[in-house]
Parts: structure tokens; C-alpha cells; sequence
């Protein structure tokens, strides 16, 4: 192989062992990222229509015993199933006599909570990834860059010129920094993003579930 040809895979090729394993774990990472990016972007879209579709439901003056009703045995989204798991709740704290058991009130809210903590984790799915690739793909091309540069003195030959035994070494080992920053800077960029949208999810859900427990208290434990 031409020691002067310098584009992407050549470099690769002559690369040591352990900077192609670098290079090939930072190229599985970045594409890993990638496919969790835009799962994540299609996830959050729909769960943002949801939302808004269930809150023109749950707002439209239906009763809610009928909205359950039409809910309880296949809830899709989110708010359909804290709404599920809040009426199954307040059906359990019924008395044979038809009183509310003591209670019912924090059962009630705290089935919610739960419920709401269970589609903050489901739709969280992922982003540990990307923020693990943001924070340590530099790291990990930073090391295959200096066990390439150990590698390109090592190679120096006294008889030839230094820049013509170590350029093409060095120019292999910074490839894998160079794959490190293209893995991490996505990532990064991405995950802030997404943390801010599933931060405004979960208050979504959050205020509804207030709501919802309000209304209950309102028309059932007054």
C-alpha cells in the first residue's frame, strides 16, 4: 500500500489493532447515537400528540366513568394509562356500602405518581446512551490517538527522514480523535435537547395528573 495515501480508509487499514478497535467501537457508538436521536425525536413527537388529543378527551365533558370505560381495558398512551391506573385506583377505594375507604385520596395520588414515574423512565429509554457517548467517545478516540502516536515512534527509522516514517502513523492515530468528536458532539447536542423536551413531557403530565385528582376531589370526596 502507497505509505503517502492518506484518505479515510487507507489510514484505517494501516492503523494498529487497538486503533482500529477504537476507531470501529467510536463508529458503532456514533451510529448507535444516531438511530437513539431519531427513535427518540419520533417518540417524543408522538407523545406530544397524544397529550393533546387526550387532553381534548378528557376536558371534552364526558363523564369520566365513560371515558374509562372506553380506556380501561387497552390504554395506549401515557396520559391514557395514569388516567387508568388513577380511576382503577378510586374504584378499589370504594367500600361494599359505596363509601370511600380512608385514604383513597393519597392511594389515589400516589397510584398516579407512580404511574406518571413509569412513562418518565419509558420515554428517559436511551438517553443514558447518549450522554455516555458525549462524555467519553473524546476520551476513548484521545486514547487511540496516543497509542497511535506510540506506535508512530516506534516505528521511526534512523535511515529514513522522521517525517516520512511518522506523518503517515500520526495522521492514523488522529483519525480516531477526529471519530471520537464526530460520535460526541451529536450526542451531546442532542441529548440537552432531548432532556428539555422530556422535561416538558413530564410537566405535562404532571399538571394533568393535579388536575385530574383535583376533579375527583372536587365531584367525589366533597
Amino acid at each position: 500500500m502507497d505509505p503517502t495515501d492518506f484518505t479515510l480508509w487507507a489510514l484505517f487499514a494501516r492503523a494498529t489493532f487497538t486503533v482500529k478497535l477504537v476507531m470501529l467501537l467510536l463508529f458503532v457508538a456514533s451510529i448507535w447515537g444516531w438511530a437513539i436521536i431519531v427513535q427518540k425525536h419520533i417518540v417524543f413527537r408522538a407523545a406530544k400528540r397524544a397529550a393533546s388529543r387526550f387532553d381534548r378527551m378528557f376536558w371534552s365533558g364526558e363523564p369520566l366513568d365513560g371515558l374509562y370505560a372506553d380506556l380501561a381495558d387497552k390504554p395506549r398512551t401515557a396520559p391514557e394509562r395514569i388516567f387508568v391506573s388513577g380511576m382503577t385506583e378510586w374504584h378499589r377505594s370504594h367500600r361494599d356500602d359505596g363509601a370511600m375507604i380512608p385514604g383513597a385520596t393519597a392511594r389515589i395520588d400516589r397510584s398516579m405518581d407512580v404511574a406518571i414515574a413509569r412513562e418518565a423512565d419509558r420515554l428517559n429509554t436511551g438517553l443514558p446512551f447518549l450522554a455516555t457517548v458525549g462524555s467519553t467517545a473524546p476520551f476513548i478516540g484521545l486514547f487511540g490517538t496516543v497509542w497511535g502516536i506510540m506506535n508512530a515512534f516506534a516505528h521511526i527509522d534512523p535511515s529514513r527522514p522522521i517525517l516520512e516514517t511518522v506523518t503517515p502513523h500520526i495522521a492514523e492515530a488522529l483519525v480516531a480523535t477526529a471519530i471520537g468528536l464526530l460520535a460526541a458532539i451529536p450526542a451531546v447536542m442532542a441529548y440537552n435537547g432531548l432532556i428539555g423536551r422530556l422535561r416538558g413531557l413530564q410537566i405535562q403530565l404532571d399538571e394533568f395528573g393535579t388536575d385530574y385528582l383535583n376533579i375527583l376531589r372536587r365531584h367525589f370526596f366533597s
